[in-house]
């Protein structure tokens, strides 16, 4: 859509200042043509929102949607720093991905998109005693779920980047630790299609994002396509960790130090 706008010049250059963080430039684009902010890239579809979201430029991100952007714009084949494999990507899968909490809660607390059909339902409310923040909390859900290609919510990325703030915040507002990913035949289906952010957090080795999705009623035992449950991974990583500093202290001897004689289980340390 942004493209037949016949402002491509402008619209690139609202681009290159939402990845680069330029507010000035931004703000200056956007006062002479608030249509701009729905602008995308020629091809992958990627929006200006897309670029701050997965930079970081909170208040890019602020700006942008005051303008009128839609937060739910999907992606194409990524082409967005660290995010080529994601295709169908939010500003919000973004966001997580890079683990910028900041821009996830401009994102979902202070600008929900409003559900058309929630208006609807509201016209109905003053016959009963239903309160609206039920609807406002599904369209919350709706948002915070809404899955890329391939079945991956924003928790998914956040979990396997090891972004503890980030996926503290998602749950806070409701991601879902059940969510499954499905076959998508991209790069990161290597984990396996049937994926929960557990064996995402458990793949990507963070023990503390693995704890707080456990904690939250994440299930151990759930197994993907390829048969793997979280717990997998995570004895995979282990064995993995182990070797590497067998291997490391073969070689490195003198990394070791006698620290106690008398503690078994604390003998020896790794100096800096």
């Amino acid at each position: 859509m942004g493209n037949s706008l016949g402002c491509s010049a402008s619209g690139e250059r609202l681009v290159s200042a939402a990845r680069d963080g330029d507010l000035q430039e931004a703000k200056a684009l956007l006062e002479c043509n608030p249509r701009l902010a729905r602008y995308s890239t020629f091809g992958v579809r990627n929006s200006p929102l897309h670029y701050s979201a997965a930079r970081g430029h909170h208040e890019i991100v602020s700006l942008l949607i005051e303008s009128g952007v839609d937060i739910n714009l999907r992606n194409y084949r990524g082409q967005v720093h660290r995010s080529d494999y994601l295709n169908g990507g939010t500003a919000l899968h973004l966001a997580a991905l890079n683990g910028h909490s900041r821009c996830v809660r401009i994102l979902l607390a202070d600008y929900i998109p409003t559900i058309s059909a929630c208006w609807n339902i509201s016209k109905e409310i003053s016959n009963d005693n239903r309160s609206i923040s039920e609807f406002d909390e599904g369209a919350l859900h709706e948002v915070i779920n809404r899955a890329a290609d391939g079945g991956i919510t924003a928790l998914h990325m956040a979990a396997l980047n090891g972004h503890l703030e980030t996926v503290q915040l998602l749950l806070d507002f409701g991601a879902s630790v059940s969510e499954v990913t499905v076959e998508d035949g991209s790069t990161i289906d290597l984990i396996g299609a049937g994926s929960t952010p557990l064996h995402y957090a458990a793949c990507g080795g963070n023990a503390q994002c693995c704890q707080i999705l456990i904690a939250r009623g994440a299930d151990l035992t759930a197994e993907n396509a390829n048969g793997y449950a979280s717990t997998m991974f995570t004895a995979h990583m282990f064995k993995f960790t182990m070797f590497m500093t067998c291997s490391y202290l073969h070689f490195h001897p003198s990394s070791l130090e006698v620290i106690s004689v008398e503690k078994p289980n604390t003998v020896y340390v790794l100096r800096d």
